[in-house]
């Protein structure tokens, strides 16, 4: 995608955000907006263009750092309790309760029963979210391995971006078997009905985040929705399946 491209699309679906946020006051309604995926895979600059013209007063970006003492003597999902979207609000995660599907997992930051609880509650967590009429998504932001490396060497030769290097973005490649494997279960076992999960490839970083926008916003009701705006691409964005995955369609 052109930049000239790119910088008109984006406007158009910015405008649409705004649009959609005016009715999300409007009308009271709680949104959720969660975005996982490995290092580098675009998470921040996706959410960044999600907010740039949203009002700051009705919209928050959620970003939660080391868990406290007192978060790892509580109920695990108590720590994003009070974060979540209450009428009027848009809330993106970036990264969420997923953490403990993901990174804990791998790096052992959680014990075996500490997993397989959190695999038996998520789904009952998300059911109360999603019956209580807040409006719902989960992506996925999906990166190959190739290009996660050609972005961690640039983050480390950037002076402007040191800081988003840590030492669980220096495991990233090498842990990246055990990355696929704890993701692809928590695909299998966290995809529901009423909270599936959408992959984007993001290899592509302007393609990625026109195309989550269309694919959001296609999917929402907000009074003047110009659906001519919002078809997206099937092969950068699309629902999470058995197919999908021994398909090859989400990056190994």
């Amino acid at each position: 995608m052109d930049k000239k491209t790119y910088k008109k699309e984006l406007y158009d679906l910015q405008v649409e955000l705004v649009k959609f946020q005016r009715d999300v006051i409007a009308n009271q309604k709680k949104v959720c907006l969660i975005f996982e995926g490995r290092d580098t895979a675009g998470k921040d600059g996706t959410i960044k263009r999600f907010t740039e013209h949203l009002s700051p007063r009705e919209m928050r970006v959620v970003a939660l750092g080391k868990p406290s003492d007192r978060d790892r003597m509580s109920w695990y999902f108590q720590r994003y309790v009070p974060h979540l979207p209450s009428g009027e609000e848009i809330v993106f995660f970036n990264r969420s309760w997923y953490n403990r599907a993901g990174v804990e997992k791998v790096f052992g930051f959680c014990t075996d029963e500490e997993y397989k609880l959190f695999m038996e509650e998520v789904g009952d967590f998300e059911h109360l979210l999603t019956r209580s009429k807040m409006i719902f998504f989960k992506y996925y932001l999906d990166i190959s391995k190739e290009e996660q490396k050609r972005r961690l060497d640039a983050r480390r030769k950037d002076p402007l971006k040191q800081w988003k290097i840590s030492p669980i973005d220096e495991k990233a490649q090498e842990k990246w078997d055990a990355y696929s494997k704890a993701r692809d279960e928590m695909f299998v076992k966290t995809d529901f009905v009423y909270a599936p999960w959408v992959i984007v490839h993001t290899d592509s970083k302007k393609e990625a985040r026109i195309n989550v926008m269309k694919h959001f916003l296609s999917a929402v009701e907000y009074e003047g929705k110009d659906e001519s705006k919002l078809l997206y691409d099937n092969d950068i964005v699309f629902p999470f399946s058995m197919e999908a995955l021994e398909e090859g369609k989400i990056f190994p």
